[in-house]
């Protein structure tokens, strides 16, 4: 199963539109992840008319349309890998022992909003990742995005895609 994770695409505000790559590993991927900051609601249209499966949380600088529509959390069983998206996990420090006790029955969580990727694994076994933002890269010398494989409810290849 091909994963595509993203977030923090603030469309349209950083840019007009996402990158061509995203766009195309989009719609190859059998699950799209996005851990919020969509900012309006053409692009979360766009994302369900392209996606296989979305499974997507609303972010901090989404507002009530959006909020509507999505969860402050999502969860999902993909192939037996438990999983949550959220927007916000607080500061870096202490981040993925405080999320692997807040989150005890996951395999992966997936969270967004600093811009910054991750990709962490708690003693617990729980794997956080953070794909960046393919639209701005803040701190970051490139913009970015998380593609992964799910096999035999395992978590394999993740890579991270510098824009």
């Amino acid at each position: 199963m091909r994963l595509v994770l993203t977030s923090d695409t603030h469309l349209p505000k950083r840019a007009r539109d996402l990158p061509a790559a995203l766009w195309a590993d989009i719609d190859a991927a059998d699950v799209v992840i996005h851990a919020g900051d969509w900012v309006d609601e053409a692009t979360l249209d766009a994302f369900e008319t392209r996606s296989n499966r979305l499974i997507a949380c609303y972010g901090n600088n989404d507002g009530p349309g959006l909020r509507s529509r999505l969860p402050e959390i999502a969860h999902a069983d993909l192939d037996g890998l438990r999983l949550a998206v959220i927007h916000e996990t607080g500061q870096s420090t202490g981040r993925t022992e405080r999320m692997a006790a807040r989150f005890p029955d996951l395999d992966l969580l997936v969270f967004g909003h600093s811009h910054i990727p991750w990709d962490t694994t708690a003693a617990s076994g729980l794997r956080l990742l953070n794909p960046g933002s393919p639209t701005d890269r803040r701190r970051q010398p490139h913009r970015t995005y998380q593609i992964a494989e799910i096999r035999n409810g395992e978590l394999t290849d993740v890579r991270l895609i510098a824009l």
